[in-house]
């Protein structure tokens, strides 16, 4: 199956073709840093990641841009408010969100480009905005005159904001020429953060950072563009004008993918509306493998209820696979090599690769997992596999792993509790059930649990 996803600009589902070949340049935008980063903005980069690495697995080679926005209204604020300098307040948030994703699993990105980092490349582009009478200079800054664009509101098909998109800045100045004109570049106000440039004492607007970044990354035209559904208004259609205005070459972006959001209590999660979860709250009590599957058991594009039920039911679906990897460790089969194996691997492999093809459906892929589990499980039991069939089977798995990234790996147990299994199998053989079951708490309180599968006991860390 061809490789196919859901085009936010098309709105249809459109065969995956690069502008060129193999390669794709990929960009998402990133946080805002000015406070921790909340289990709704991991959703999002969450998903990419899987898109990311899904892409590497099928051979593109990908080149995955994040900016930073680490100039802002916020930041300042926050600034102010703790008295300290802004790139104080950014640098110590910034380095928060990069440890969050870390913490997540979330490394598929090939670079993070700060905003301020590309002041030259941003007062460039408003320098081509005002030489082609697109951009204009009022009291506070130069802004976009979107009477200059008439495809503004092509991606979201609209032209007005709405209550759950995101807007960063509010430019609002009586001076404007049309309501929704947005600023490119902000002059400072006193004790504000400062750059000297050829236009002015200023600091960049939020829309020109991106497209600013982009075009010195990626080029003036690259394959695809993420963020999150609030996204697509004002910003990213900001974005569309800004860079096609400037290039006069069309599409901008070819392929516009967007998140649904993580929701609580059937409302979208903010910070705005106080109810989100920072990312190390969430962490400290689920591991980062529960948190990715609770986020691949619904569609990227759906919202998706966020509760401690949710991620319960997350924890318990992962630890079935994660007793499936142990049942394949501990398996001692001696049989002969399994010519139906290699049938079964094809299948499920197709399949898998076949839900992903279809818009990354991973709850589907998800579904074709425990499928497949479900059967090797059969052949476990009858001792239908040989080593070799074994190391297939984990091949397979792991292959797949690499994209989710939501099996425990590690299966190595300390000498102790292994000595300690190694004495209630014992004593369960000499019909010593007291013993046994002192030695099962004595595991249990150095945090491991023992299943006594059929002809083994498998080890699990708690």
């Amino acid at each position: 199956m061809t490789l196919k996803f859901y085009n936010t600009l098309t709105r249809k589902v459109e065969e995956f073709r690069p502008i060129n070949n193999k390669e794709v340049k990929m960009f998402v935008c990133g946080p805002t840093v000015y406070d921790y980063a909340h289990i709704g903005n991991a959703r999002t980069f969450t998903n990419f990641d899987f898109i990311a690495k899904y892409l590497r697995y099928k051979n593109y080679k990908v080149f995955y841009l994040q900016n930073i926005t680490d100039i802002d209204d916020k930041i300042i604020k926050k600034a102010n408010e703790e008295k300290t300098g802004w790139d104080n307040i950014s640098r110590k948030y910034e380095k928060i969100f990069l440890e969050d994703m870390k913490l997540l699993g979330n490394d598929a990105v090939s670079k993070y480009a700060r905003a301020t980092d590309y002041i030259p490349e941003i007062v460039s582009q408003v320098k081509r905005l005002i030489e082609k009478g697109i951009a204009y200079k009022i009291s506070d800054g130069y802004y976009f005159d979107l009477s200059k664009f008439r495809e503004y509101g092509k991606l979201a098909k609209r032209t007005s904001l709405e209550e759950d998109d995101a807007v960063s800045r509010i430019d609002e100045n009586p001076e404007k020429r049309n309501k929704g004109d947005f600023c490119l570049l902000k002059f400072s106000k006193p004790e504000e953060p400062v750059w000297h440039t050829e236009l002015g004492d200023s600091r960049p607007g939020w829309h020109i950072e991106d497209t600013a970044i982009t075009e010195k990354e990626l080029g003036q035209q690259y394959d695809l563009h993420g963020g999150a559904i609030d996204l697509i208004f004002p910003h990213h259609e900001a974005e569309i004008a800004q860079m096609e205005a400037i290039s006069g070459k069309k599409p901008f972006v070819k392929y516009w993918l967007h998140t649904g959001f993580l929701q609580f209590n059937k409302e979208k999660m903010g910070k705005s509306k106080g109810n989100f979860w920072i990312v190390r709250d969430v962490i400290k009590k689920y591991n980062k493998q529960i948190i990715r599957f609770m986020f691949l058991s619904t569609h990227y594009r759906k919202p998706l209820e966020f509760s401690e039920e949710s991620l319960e039911q997350a924890k318990n679906s992962l630890q079935k696979l994660n007793e499936f990897m142990l049942k394949l460790e501990n398996c001692k089969s001696k049989s002969k090599d399994n010519i139906e194996l290699d049938e079964l691997l094809g299948k499920a492999k197709k399949e898998f690769e076949n839900a992903m093809d279809d818009d990354f459906e991973t709850h589907n892929a998800i579904t074709v997992i425990f499928g497949f589990t479900k059967e090797i499980n059969k052949l476990i039991a009858e001792e239908k596999l040989s080593e070799l069939d074994i190391k297939k089977i984990k091949e397979l798995m792991l292959s797949i792993d690499k994209i989710f990234g939501i099996l425990e790996t590690e299966t190595e147990i300390p000498d102790e509790i292994s000595r300690l299994v190694d004495l209630r199998e014992e004593a369960r053989k000499n019909k010593n059930f007291k013993l046994a079951d002192e030695l099962r708490e004595s595991i249990k309180s150095q945090g491991y649990y023992i299943d006594d599968t059929k002809g083994m006991p498998i080890i699990k860390k708690l």
